[in-house]
């Protein structure tokens, strides 16, 4: 099976700052992964290479095969860590502005998520709680249907409820066979959805492994990533 997304010497320099040092990584369909590192390892820059919004230094980096650009962001779903769109619109006109943006954006399970979590989409995001704002971007992003999901911290900053209602939204509402990207540091969270982790570290891949090979060994991924990382 041909990798979703695929690194070979993937390297990002800010100046005279290396953010991504001859990363190589081959991330197959239809499973869940853990970016997993401390802030400031390069995680979000890897996401942002992935999604087209920066060119590498030196490598390449290829989603389904072809190069970040018009092609992929068909095939790439992803929440950055802040919200890009207006604070004035409302629910509402976001998920217009979102079915307009992309063919595959489905607005029935758009609603259908609102519904569930009682939010009126007559609101303005200003408007919302934290929580909330959170939640309507996640629903934003998980309502296209994507090959690519790349969720950039989608459970920092938010209570541990809102915690497991984004990743039940995550594990209910992407395609099984479409690939699903948790960039995070909070691993306990995250570690009962996950099936693989990476772990990145001051720009280095430093291991990338199945979740099922490490519990097999008799540890749990976040005992693996204290142990690592010495948090």
């Amino acid at each position: 099976m041909a990798p979703i997304l695929e690194c070979r010497g993937l390297t990002k320099k800010y100046g005279s700052t290396l953010a991504l040092n001859g990363i190589d990584l081959s991330l197959e369909p239809g499973r869940i992964i853990g970016l997993l590192g401390p802030n400031g390892s390069g995680k979000t820059t890897l996401i942002k290479l992935a999604c087209g919004l920066l060119v590498p230094t030196s490598g390449e980096i290829r989603i389904d095969g072809k190069t970040p650009g018009v092609e992929t962001k068909k095939l790439v779903a992803y929440l950055p860590e802040r919200n890009y769109l207006s604070d004035g619109m409302t629910v509402r006109q976001m998920l217009k502005f979102m079915a307009d943006f992309y063919e595959d954006f489905n607005m029935d399970k758009a609603h259908d998520m609102l519904q569930h979590l009682d939010i009126d989409p007559n609101k303005r995001f200003k408007a919302l709680s934290k929580g909330t704002r959170e939640k309507v971007q996640l629903i934003l992003v998980m309502s296209r249907d994507a090959k690519l999901y790349l969720l950039d911290e989608p459970i920092g900053g938010v209570d541990p409820a809102s915690r497991d209602y984004i990743l039940d939204t995550i594990l209910k509402n992407y395609a099984k066979d479409a690939t699903v990207v948790l960039s995070t540091h909070l691993i306990a969270d995250i570690e009962p959805v996950l099936d693989e982790f990476v772990f990145i570290r001051t720009g280095d891949m430093i291991r990338h492994s199945t979740v099922e090979s490490v519990h097999e060994s008799g540890e749990s991924v976040d005992t693996l990533f204290r142990e690592v990382f010495r948090c």
